[in-house]
């Protein structure tokens, strides 16, 4: 069946014969699979009208927006999952190394950003209510490996396989973002990406804080639980979706964009430069509780939950001043802002005071939070410059091609930084070497953007990129 715009059965006027492309791009789309031959439809959406979007696309939009958060916010939590579990395994009669340790932790980040640009795809391939019912249901697998893995004690390498599993988790956030982006207004959509971006970005500190408590409740440390309490979360994301999302015949792949903005350099450079702030966020949710128990034994890694919350939260933020100072230039505080906490942070070890590498670390939370706003408000600038009215519509297709790309790449932060620690670790003895390599990365990229996108003179710097 088809939908209309409310998402309802058609009424008479809307059942009347469509365009012969559009009646057999939904043939095309019935054909995917059978159990979602007669998904939920909606044909012609067409937001950039004000009296369409008034007449009821808001709300569909808003419906859609609200559902995505949540499993998107779901994703990031079993993502995330093994950064609570992996500091506990000893405690549980689990034995594994540090660096294994440390590998537990960073291979989820690894699947995740690998797939991500499949997830992205996958959303004009089966439609964004249908996707967002199987990705959900994917959940299912890493949750119950992890409490299948660890109830029966399994060894280091089948522990990394279902690990591995958690990074269908990391995928959700490309597949969330493509879904929401065919649904709202130029005008509106970089509110509701934010909101979709934060929401699942709010997940990793939800899971690090809330799970530590249901492992611990009765005798005994019960890490399966970790994975148990989300098979009937994602099956209540899979149900919702099914019932109250929409399919868009709208949402077509843009291949071409996609080679386009592979051929731009700013396209490389920008996903560089996410790799230091979206793979900072990533990579130090991951690595924080395990750090903080391998430097402090004598701490509860606890804590580390505040951390993941306030990069989260700071997100939102990031944007909203990039769109008053420029993103370039926030993008650049923003690395001066980490860069300061990492110094704080190596102060803090030769001290071994764990309050003050407490607050170097949220330092670089709040920081990586920050960049991650500001350099994705710098895609649609930075292809903006130089564009005509006539080129305007190419360029947009061409940055969110580029926000795909960025997000995929930057998230291999979430691997690169966890295996930073584990080598620095091996070979130092101490993460004060992966610290000070992390501050000079962070010159580095800091640097570069100044030179393509802040100096004065250039037309990013005129354009307040």
């Amino acid at each position: 069946m088809t939908t209309s715009i409310t998402g309802d059965e058609p009424t008479k006027a809307e059942a009347s014969p469509t365009p012969t492309g559009t009646r057999d791009h939904h043939i095309e789309h019935q054909h995917i699979g059978p159990q979602h031959s007669s998904g939920r439809w909606i044909h012609g959406w067409n937001p950039e009208d004000p009296t369409y979007w008034r007449g009821g696309g808001a709300l569909i939009a808003r419906r859609n927006l609200t559902l995505s958060i949540y499993a998107e916010f779901l994703g990031f939590c079993v993502w995330a999952l093994w950064s609570v579990v992996v500091p506990r395994l000893p405690a549980a009669g689990i034995d594994v190394t540090l660096s294994q340790q440390f590998w537990l932790v960073s291979v989820p980040a690894l699947v995740g950003a690998t797939l991500r640009i499949p997830y992205s795809f996958a959303v004009t391939r089966f439609g964004g209510r249908n996707w967002t019912v199987i990705s959900s249901l994917l959940l299912l697998l890493p949750a119950l490996a992890l409490a299948w893995g660890v109830s029966t004690q399994q060894s280091y390498s089948v522990l990394l396989a279902c690990a591995a599993l958690a990074g269908f988790g990391g995928g959700n956030f490309a597949s969330s973002m493509t879904n929401i982006s065919f649904f709202y207004p130029e005008a509106e959509k970089g509110k509701a990406l934010g909101l979709n971006a934060a929401g699942g970005n709010l997940g990793t500190g939800i899971v690090q804080m809330v799970v530590p408590l249901i492992i611990a409740i009765g005798a005994g440390i019960h890490l399966e639980r970790a994975g148990l309490i989300f098979v009937p979360l994602a099956l209540i994301a899979a149900v919702l979706a099914w019932r109250a999302m929409d399919n868009l015949d709208a949402a077509r792949s843009d291949l071409s964009a996609y080679r386009g903005a592979l051929r731009v350099n700013h396209t490389w450079l920008i996903s560089f430069l996410y790799i230091g702030t979206f793979g900072s966020f990533v990579g130090y949710s991951a690595a924080f509780p395990t750090l903080l128990k391998s430097q402090f034994p004598e701490k509860s890694p606890y804590i580390a939950f505040a951390g993941a919350i306030i990069g989260a939260l700071l997100r939102p933020l990031g944007g909203i001043l990039a769109d008053r100072v420029g993103g370039a230039k926030l993008t650049i505080a923003s690395f001066g802002i980490m860069a300061l906490g990492a110094c704080g942070a190596i102060v803090a070890l030769g001290r071994h005071s764990f309050v003050l590498f407490l607050i170097s670390f949220f330092t670089m939370f709040a920081g990586s939070g920050i960049g991650n706003g500001a350099t994705y408000r710098m895609i649609p600038a930075v292809f903006r410059l130089g564009t005509s009215a006539d080129t305007l519509p190419k360029a947009r297709r061409m940055a969110g091609a580029c926000i795909g790309i960025a997000g995929a790449i930057g998230a291999y932060g979430g691997f690169l930084i966890p295996q930073g620690f584990k080598y620095s670790l091996a070979q130092a003895g101490s993460i004060k070497p992966a610290l000070w390599v992390l501050i000079g990365t962070y010159a580095v990229m800091a640097v570069l953007t100044y030179a393509v996108y802040a100096r004065r003179g250039t037309a990013a710097h005129t354009a307040k990129v």
